[in-house]
């Protein structure tokens, strides 16, 4: 049985070299998280896959069931969590193809149900959330990462933003003075939500283009589509390494 979780973000719908052993459709008192958890060996290492827009990429970063998919894998005896996302860069070090590992996040989004305890009997259910990853997990990432020759940014702040347009350039400018480093559409609730089951749970940040506003041409859709291949190869290497590291 693996204790260890792969989300897919956008351009990860599935792992290439995946050993598909089953796939289960786990029901949950949230609904139906966003696909089947998909269970196999990755290089010889068990490991579950979902799938966080489903198989066919067709659910927004704001409509993500993330309680289901979450509760699915705590349920299954999931630990650990790497989770990958494709972001914007924001700092000027975060350029197209890079990894970034974060150790902070900002939460920008609303309206998207973000905790387990919101009909918590007869109390009211507080966690800590000053440090919103597993800090042994992000360092198996980085290392990882720098194993497989990978350029690899090892901290950062990520700004979760609702989606799914992508954000203007006042907005980046904003973030920018919050200290984000890089933009995203997923890392909130996931992370909280991650952290109320007591999952170990780290965020693959692949950069996949300039945030608004930081470029003198629009952003191409065409051009973040290449990149995401790109990045997205680059991120299944180091999650090959960190597998290795966490056997």
């Amino acid at each position: 049985m693996s204790e260890i979780a792969i989300i897919g973000g956008t351009g990860l719908t599935n792992v290439e070299g995946l050993k598909i052993l089953r796939r289960e459709m786990v029901k949950t008192p949230y609904g139906n998280p966003s696909g089947p958890l998909v269970m196999g060996e990755l290089d010889g290492r068990a490991v579950t896959f979902l799938a966080r827009h489903g198989q066919r990429h067709s659910i927004p970063p704001h409509r993500v069931n993330y309680c289901a998919n979450l509760w699915a894998l705590h349920s299954v005896g999931i630990r650990r969590v790497i989770a990958v996302a494709a972001v914007g860069g924001i700092a000027a070090e975060c350029t197209p193809g890079m990894l970034v590992i974060p150790d902070q996040i900002i939460d920008y989004t609303v309206g998207r149900q973000s905790t387990y305890f919101d009909e918590a009997p007869e109390r009211v259910v507080h966690i800590d959330f000053s440090y919103p990853y597993s800090e042994n997990l992000r360092q198996a990432l980085i290392s990882g990462a720098q194993a497989a020759g990978v350029g690899v940014i090892g901290s950062g702040v990520y700004g979760a933003t609702q989606g799914p347009r992508l954000e203007t350039a006042a907005e980046i400018k904003r973030m920018a003075r919050d200290e984000c480093t890089v933009v995203g559409m997923t890392g909130m609730p996931e992370a909280a939500l991650a952290r109320e089951l007591e999952l170990e749970y780290a965020c693959c940040g692949v950069v996949v283009n300039p945030a608004a506003g930081l470029t003198e041409k629009p952003l191409d859709m065409d051009e973040i589509a290449a990149m995401v291949a790109t990045g997205m190869g680059h991120a299944r290497a180091a999650i090959l390494q960190t597998l290795a590291t966490l056997s």
